[in-house]
């Protein structure tokens, strides 16, 4: 499964590629607001540092104009992929802009339905948000489980990228039911190594060697 992480935190970043766990990143308003940067800016520079797609979210709401945006945000680097919102006039641009050959990243998909209309539109990744399904009592895994039955079923291509992540079973379920992508934020991919019983391990390790009195350095 692939990692992206998600934010516009270039120090963030630059720690998780550099470990190799950094396969694209996403972004999106709310994230470009949050580290102050400029839209293009801060694109920009993301793209230089990862090689894998790096999602930019188009900030208008009709076809003609995010078709537009898309166009101005695929200048910026070869790795962009223009995040559009999965509405009917985002549907249109998902078509336009993946039949010119761009990324798109259809994102805020809450349903099979919606997810079926995406891969129809060409997407080459639909972003159902797992999170704020559960923040309402529904299950965001068995979106993920559902739309894997439907992709597979007709064999469309485009990339399931499980969004929305907060835990790190989030993570774990979401590589089990065989989503291609996870998008996380940084403390949540970093989380992934945590266990108590790694601790507890590491601290008896630690407290036999002491008693030996011995160092390798």
């Amino acid at each position: 499964m692939k990692f992206f992480v998600d934010t516009a935190e270039i120090d963030q970043i630059r720690e998780l590629n550099d470990l190799g766990m950094v396969d694209g990143v996403t972004t999106n308003p709310s994230l470009i607001k949050k580290s102050g940067r400029d839209i293009i800016e801060v694109t920009k520079e993301i793209c230089e540092m990862v090689s894998g797609p790096v999602s930019a979210e188009v900030t208008s709401t009709d076809a003609d104009t995010m078709i537009a945006e898309g166009r101005r945000l695929v200048e910026i680097a070869p790795n962009i992929t223009v995040k559009v919102p999965l509405t009917w006039d985002g549907l249109k641009a998902c078509k336009t802009l993946s039949s010119e050959g761009t990324m798109v990243n259809v994102t805020l998909c809450f349903s099979a339905n919606q997810a079926l209309l995406a891969a129809k539109a060409g997407a080459s990744f639909i972003s159902p948000f797992i999170g704020r399904l559960d923040d309402i009592n529904l299950d965001g895994l068995e979106l993920i489980e559902n739309i894997r039955t439907i992709y597979d079923n007709y064999g469309f291509e485009t990339e399931i990228l499980a969004a929305s992540v907060r835990t790190a079973n989030h993570v774990s379920e979401c590589a089990l039911i065989g989503a291609d992508v996870v998008t996380a934020p940084p403390t949540v991919i970093k989380s992934l190594a945590n266990h108590p019983l790694t601790d507890k391990g590491l601290a008896a390790f630690l407290a036999d060697i002491a008693d030996t009195g011995q160092k390798i350095l």
